[in-house]
């Protein structure tokens, strides 16, 4: 290996280290400000204090009952949503894929609706609906490109075709349920991380956890594979063992966070379109899309809590209204052009 190519791998690793440390830095003062406001606001260094045992029982149930579980699951959810999207968007190449285009998130909450208005499910039944819903669409996306060679444009194809199925059946259940049970089921479609319990919380990190050595693998494998199918295989990679390994992880991350929070719009689709030029290198960046969307739904849930004085808004509004923006400004960017 020349001392070129091992300068360039030092110079790539230094980079990548800066950004994600600028972003973790970011996560936390997001943290902080999280935990210190609201209607019983708490100081930064009360914050701390608490966190060690040290506050009295009203700061302690406000910051580990009520902010810390919904603070967890945003940068759970984000972490998850950013990863997935970095593996999609890496395997089709395309970087507007993600859950949301290949309906992903649409399988999930049309489940999930027909299980609350139909079935009469909630709590932890309903979870399992939206799960149940993400990974038949999976099943089917696998199904659709399954063949090597235009595997990726069918994938979109077919996610989008489902997308808009989804939609149909879900607009279909809202018209004709009752107008209580609708509401309960468009706020849920919204996306919301208000009430979340710990078991939510735990539930999904449980998830994710088991889900990272896939991550990683997939991190690892998705290079090789843009390389050309004989490439990969002549290095010991199988594309098609590679894309069904991705498109799984990906359905997993995204199914288990619709389960508990809804059907969270954009943060996939921005996040690995930030960590790219952060990196600068034309790497996948997983990790670093992972922590960009924390970051970006941390912030997101916080403006979603604030940013109206006296009421708060499902974060998916935010999300949405953020994520549209940010892909207007993409396309009138000449980055946005290159797509």
């Amino acid at each position: 290996m020349t001392a070129s190519v091992l300068e360039i791998r030092a110079r790539v690793a230094r980079r990548r280290g800066v950004v994600v440390g600028a972003v973790l830095g970011v996560v936390v003062v997001l943290a902080v400000v999280t935990l210190s406001l609201g209607d019983y606001p708490i100081a930064p260094a009360e914050v701390w204090r608490t966190l060690w045992g040290g506050g009295d029982g009203a700061q302690t149930y406000v910051v580990f009952q009520v902010r810390l579980p919904r603070l967890a699951m945003a940068l759970l959810v984000g972490a998850a949503l950013g990863a997935a999207g970095a593996l999609l968007q890496s395997l089709l190449r395309n970087p507007l894929a993600g859950p949301d285009l290949l309906g992903i998130s649409g399988g999930a909450g049309a489940a999930a609706v027909f299980a609350l208005l139909i079935l009469g499910w909630g709590g932890p039944l309903l979870a399992v609906a939206a799960f149940a819903g993400g990974n038949v669409v999976a099943a089917f996306l696998l199904l659709a490109g399954r063949h090597r060679a235009d595997g990726g444009y069918r994938l979109i194809l077919a996610g989008v075709g489902v997308a808009f199925l989804c939609v149909a059946v879900t607009n279909f259940l809202m018209v004709r349920a009752q107008v209580e049970l609708a509401q309960l089921a468009l706020i849920w479609l919204t996306g919301s991380l208000a009430s979340t319990p710990w078991w939510n919380v735990a539930t999904v990190a449980v998830v994710v956890a088991l889900a990272v050595p896939a991550v990683v693998a997939s991190a690892r494998w998705l290079p090789l594979t843009q390389m050309g199918a004989a490439t990969a295989a002549s290095l010991g990679v199988r594309t098609s063992t590679v894309r069904v390994v991705t498109v799984v992880t990906a359905v997993v991350l995204t199914a288990v966070t619709c389960a508990f929070v809804g059907p969270i719009s954009f943060i996939a689709l921005c996040a690995p379109a930030i960590a790219r030029p952060l990196l600068g290198h034309g790497a996948i960046g997983v990790g670093t899309s992972a922590a960009v969307g924390a970051a970006l739904l941390a912030a997101a849930d916080l403006v979603a809590q604030f940013a109206i004085p006296g009421q708060s808004v499902p974060v998916g509004v935010v999300t949405g209204a953020i994520g549209a923006l940010f892909l207007l400004w993409l396309l009138a960017t000449s980055k946005g052009r290159n797509l």
